[in-house]
């Protein structure tokens, strides 16, 4: 199951991405190649970058791969890197999950109003923001269960 999640998290990011790309060339083609710019271009790159950049962020994007400044958490030991680890996701899931409600009220809000050329409900807009939101709660909530079980606290080496 989890397997078929990721592979469609992916699936959903690859796609957001690739219609990213067919937008900016059409926009290219139109702007440069006819000189008639088209309007709906441009609001559709914002939103799919958006979408992409937030998604990715929330569902695709491994913890490992987010960049990390690990000079602290290498000279430290295990202890003290639990409490780390403990610490830090207490503090950004718990700042995730206060900041729900309060954007999901503002996403919500923002159903009534929309994009002014392709008139997209700026909720629909949004809403990948509160995607990332409860991802980064879901997250944060593992990572505390596994730096009490003790795992992932070792030193590593990241050449990035």
């Amino acid at each position: 199951m989890t397997r078929w999640l990721k592979g469609a998290a992916n699936a959903i990011g690859g796609g957001l991405f690739l219609t990213l790309f067919i937008v900016f060339i059409i926009q290219i083609t139109a702007r440069f190649g006819f000189n008639k710019p088209l309007p709906w271009t441009d609001e559709a790159a914002v939103i799919l970058y958006i979408w992409a950049i937030l998604w990715a962020a929330a569902t695709v994007v491994p913890e490992r791969e987010h960049v990390v400044f690990d000079l602290l958490w290498n000279s430290v030991g295990y202890r003290t890197r639990q409490v780390m680890q403990i610490v830090g996701n207490l503090l950004i899931g718990g700042l995730a999950l206060v900041a729900l409600p309060a954007s999901w009220d503002y996403v919500h809000f923002m159903a009534r109003e929309g994009s002014p050329v392709l008139g997209i409900s700026f909720m629909w807009v949004f809403l990948p923001f509160v995607f990332l939101l409860i991802a980064l709660v879901i997250r944060s909530a593992w990572a505390i269960r596994n730096a009490i079980r003790g795992i992932g606290l070792e030193a590593e080496l990241r050449i990035q």
